[in-house]
């Protein structure tokens, strides 16, 4: 969490005919509005951390109370996450904010999956999953040594290790 300094303006209003007046518009009204529209962006109930200090500094009581108040907002979509996948065991039906709390939670659930990025077969430049042993599309053995582990390739002596693998990409 980091604070946001707000500054209050003057705002106008036209009164018709011509007409206009001014009138000021307190910081802490600026903010407390920026602070219930962005806590009510995801509906009744929402809260997603941003509130409006008392001073000029936010205390240790404010911001534990933040958190207890973001932390049970997170449990209340994981929470709706857990029952949606009960019914449709489908992660089409979980939203990304859902999965975004469980990970702010720190909670490993079916339904939550982090999609690791695919990088290219050396040999074929086929898209593969990374740590793969040896490529599915051309046979390639990309890691001698997991190949041989699982009964792929015969095994390997560790001096013939160092010189199987394949350089580092820059």
């Amino acid at each position: 969490m980091a604070p946001a300094p707000v500054r209050g303006c003057k705002a106008m209003m036209d009164l018709g005919d011509k007409r206009t007046m001014e009138f000021p518009i307190s910081a802490r009204e600026i903010a407390e509005d920026i602070a219930r529209e962005i806590n009510s962006d995801s509906g009744e109930g929402s809260y997603h951390g941003v509130f409006v200090a008392a001073g000029s500094e936010p205390t240790q009581i404010e911001l534990a109370e933040a958190r207890r108040k973001l932390d049970e907002f997170h449990r209340r979509l994981v929470s709706t996450a857990d029952l949606e996948w009960e019914r449709s065991h489908n992660p089409m039906f979980i939203t990304d904010l859902e999965r975004r709390a469980a990970r702010e939670l720190k909670l490993e659930k079916p339904w939550l999956y982090d999609p690791k990025p695919a990088t290219e077969c050396p040999a074929c430049a086929e898209r593969i999953k990374p740590g793969v042993a040896v490529c599915k599309a051309c046979g390639a053995i990309l890691d001698k040594e997991k190949a041989a582990q699982f009964g792929l390739v015969a095994s390997v002596s560790h001096s013939e290790t160092a010189s199987l693998k394949p350089p580092p990409r820059g």
